[in-house]
C-alpha cells in the first residue's frame, strides 16, 4: 500500500496513514488497529517495521497497546503545531495543515503595527503591517488560532497576501521567497503558556465567562531571509487542552 512517491521510511508512512484515519474520525476511539502480522502482510513490510509504526502511534498518544487484545485507538486531541513545523510541512506538501486538520476563517487586512509585533519585525510602532489570521480545526474542535504579521511592502509584490482567502500557490513564506528571490534562511521560535485572556477566548470562539481557566500554549516564530530581513512573525494560540509536541532523531 505504500506510496512510491513518499520519501518517508515505510514505518513512518504506515503511522501517518493511521494517524490520518484516527484524527479525521474515520477510526473511532475504541477501534482496534490491525495486528503486526496483518500490517506487515498488508503493507509488504517486515514485522519489525510494522511494530515500529505502531510504536510511533503510541508515542504520539493516538493509540495504546492492550496486552492480549491489540492496539486501541484513543480519544485524545492531537497536539498543535508550531509555526516552524507548519513551515516544514508546507515546504514538503504545499499545505500547513496537520493530520486531520482543516483551516477556515481566513482573514487579512492592513493594520497599524502593535508594539510587540513592530519589535519582532524591526518596524516602527504604528506603521502599517499585513495581518493574516486563520483557525485550524480537527474533529475535537479548534487546534489553534494562528496569526501571521507581514511587512506591508510584501503585499505590493504579492497582492493576495491582503486577501481574506486561503493562499494559493504556496504558503506566505514560499510566495515571498519566490517574489523576492531571497530564500528563508533562519527562524527563531518561542514557546510559552499563559492563562486565557478575554481576547484569547474571543479568538478561540469561547464564551469568556465559561472558558477553561487552564493555561494555553502560545508559540511565536520569526522568519528571516538570506539578506537578514524579517519577512514574517507568526503567533499561534493553542486551543484549551492542546499541547505541543516535537519529534527528532537522536544520534549516538
Amino acid at each position: 500500500m505504500a506510496d512510491q512517491a513518499d520519501n518517508r521510511a515505510p514505518y513512518a508512512q504506515i503511522a501517518a496513514h493511521y494517524a490520518e484515519l484516527i484524527t479525521s474520525g474515520e477510526l473511532q476511539p475504541g477501534s482496534l488497529l490491525p495486528s503486526i502480522k496483518n500490517l506487515s502482510q498488508e503493507w509488504g513490510v517486515s514485522a519489525a517495521t510494522a511494530e515500529k509504526a505502531l510504536r510511533k502511534l503510541r508515542n504520539e498518544g493516538l493509540v495504546r497497546g492492550i496486552h492480549g487484545i491489540g492496539t486501541e485507538v484513543l480519544d485524545r486531541p492531537a497536539p498543535m503545531s508550531s509555526g516552524s513545523q507548519r513551515q516544514d510541512r508546507g515546504r514538503r506538501t504545499g499545505s500547513s495543515w496537520g493530520t486531520g486538520e482543516r483551516s477556515d476563517s481566513h482573514q487579512a487586512s492592513v493594520v497599524p503595527t502593535p508594539a510587540d509585533v513592530a519589535q519582532a519585525l524591526d518596524l516602527k510602532p504604528g506603521s502599517n503591517v499585513i495581518r493574516r489570521s486563520r483557525v485550524y480545526r480537527d474533529r475535537h474542535g479548534i487546534v489553534a488560532h494562528s496569526t501571521s504579521w507581514i511587512p506591508v511592502r510584501y503585499g505590493e509584490l504579492i497582492p493576495q497576501l491582503t486577501s481574506s482567502e486561503r493562499l494559493t500557490g504556496g504558503t506566505s513564506l514560499q510566495l515571498i521567497a519566490q517574489a523576492t528571490g531571497r530564500p528563508i534562511t533562519h527562524r527563531f521560535d518561542t514557546a510559552s503558556a499563559r492563562l486565557l485572556t478575554p481576547e484569547d477566548a474571543e479568538l478561540l470562539e469561547l464564551d469568556p465567562e465559561k472558558a477553561p481557566r487552564d493555561p494555553v500554549v502560545v508559540m511565536t516564530a520569526k522568519f528571516v531571509d538570506s539578506e537578514g530581513a524579517v519577512v514574517e512573525y507568526g503567533v499561534d494560540l493553542g486551543g484549551p487542552g492542546r499541547t505541543w509536541q516535537t519529534e527528532s532523531e537522536v544520534t549516538q
